[in-house]
C-alpha cells in the first residue's frame, strides 16, 4: 500500500509538468508515483533498502540502488530539473555533501525534514524523554535519524554553504505555520538553489 502525505502536494506545486526528477531516499516510491500521476514527471527513485526497491517496482517507479553517503557520482551535472529528499535528510551522515550533490545534478533541490526544535519535542525532552511523534515516529533506540537539527540550524547551514533558500514552508501536522516556525512547526519543506 502506497503512503500519501500532505507534503506531496506542497512539493508537487514546485514541480512543472514533464520535468526530470530524482527522488533520493524514495522509500516505496509514493512521492514519485504521485508526481508521475499529478505532473507527468520523468523520474527515478534512489533507495538502498531491498524491501523498498521491490515496493517501488510494484508501484511502477524506476528505482536505482545507491548508497547516498557516497554521493551521486553516476549522475551528470544538471541532468535533473529537481532533486528531492523528503523526510530523509536527517538520516544522512554527510549532510553538506549530499546537498551539494543534489544541487550539482539538479537545477533545484527540495528537502523536507522533521524540526527537532518543535515545541512538543522540546516538551518531551524537558519531561526527560526523547520525542516520539507523527514526524518522529521512532524510539531513540531504533531511529534511522543520525542528525538532530532545527529549522534555524538548517537556515544557518544554507547561509554558511552558499545555498539559496528560494522558498520555505513549515507545518504542524499538515497546517501551515506562518509565525515562529522553529518553535511551532513539526516539519519544514524547502526549495533550494545555488547562490
Amino acid at each position: 500500500m502506497m503512503i500519501y502525505r500532505y507534503d506531496f502536494d506542497v512539493i508537487a506545486q514546485w514541480i512543472a509538468p514533464g520535468e526530470r526528477v530524482l527522488d533520493l531516499g524514495c522509500g516505496d516510491g509514493s512521492l514519485l508515483r504521485h508526481l508521475m500521476d499529478a505532473r507527468q514527471v520523468h523520474g527515478y527513485g534512489v533507495e538502498n533498502a531491498p524491501e523498498n526497491l521491490l515496493a517501488c517496482v510494484k508501484n511502477g517507479v524506476n528505482v536505482i540502488q545507491i548508497d547516498m553517503e557516497k554521493g551521486l557520482a553516476g549522475f551528470e551535472d544538471g541532468f535533473f530539473d529537481h532533486v528531492i529528499m523528503s523526510l530523509s535528510l536527517q538520516a544522512i551522515h554527510n549532510t553538506v555533501g549530499i546537498l551539494a550533490e543534489m544541487l550539482r545534478v539538479g537545477r533545484e533541490a527540495v528537502v523536507s525534514f522533521p524540526n527537532f526544535g518543535y515545541w512538543r519535542h522540546r516538551q518531551s525532552i524537558l519531561n526527560g524523554r526523547m520525542p516520539v511523534s507523527e514526524s518522529l515516529p521512532h524510539q531513540w533506540f531504533n531511529t534511522p535519524n543520525v542528525r538532530f537539527f532545527t529549522i534555524a540550524d538548517f537556515d544557518a547551514l544554507c547561509a554558511d554553504n552558499g545555498i539559496a533558500v528560494r522558498e520555505r514552508l513549515a507545518f504542524d501536522e499538515g497546517t501551515l505555520i506562518l509565525e515562529e516556525p522553529n518553535f511551532l512547526a513539526s516539519v519544514a519543506v524547502y526549495r533550494l538553489g545555488r547562490n
